[in-house]
């Protein structure tokens, strides 16, 4: 009997701690940073990680490896005629040259990354395919 009232006192006096600090009051409080340590990268790409954007894409050769790769499946391109609807709209996205080069070597979220699957060429001639074709 007296664990339980010992164990209700202590219930008692964490609640009212909580209370009396403001965790209980309903408000959302989040933590501030006094100092930030360390730096961002200049650029957050390199042509160490992406050949491809040493290399000049042919548009031409880039509209076959987008409709040979399945991009149409995924995204919008009203050049391709594709209405894929998992990736972005690429007609509305507009991505860069060094975007598209990106996203297509090392994926992101839903898209795997194809740098296995497709030649450095081959990455570079699909961005110069799709930033010609949406103006990005």
């Amino acid at each position: 009997m007296r664990r339980t009232h010992l164990a209700a006192l202590l219930l008692l006096a964490l609640c009212l701690a909580l209370l009396g600090a403001g965790c209980l009051s309903g408000e959302e409080t989040t933590a501030t940073a006094d100092k930030v340590v360390g730096t961002l990268p200049a650029s957050t790409t390199s042509t160490e990680d992406l050949p491809a954007l040493k290399l000049e894409g042919d548009p031409t050769a880039g509209k076959a490896v987008f409709t040979s790769a399945g991009c149409g499946g995924c995204h919008t391109l009203a050049d391709a005629g594709t209405n894929g609807t998992v990736g972005p709209n690429l007609d509305e996205a507009k991505p860069s040259k060094e975007l598209v080069v990106t996203r297509v070597t090392k994926g992101m979220g839903p898209m795997p990354p194809f740098a296995d699957q497709l030649t450095d060429q081959q990455i570079a001639d699909v961005a110069a395919y799709v930033t010609q074709a949406t103006g990005g």
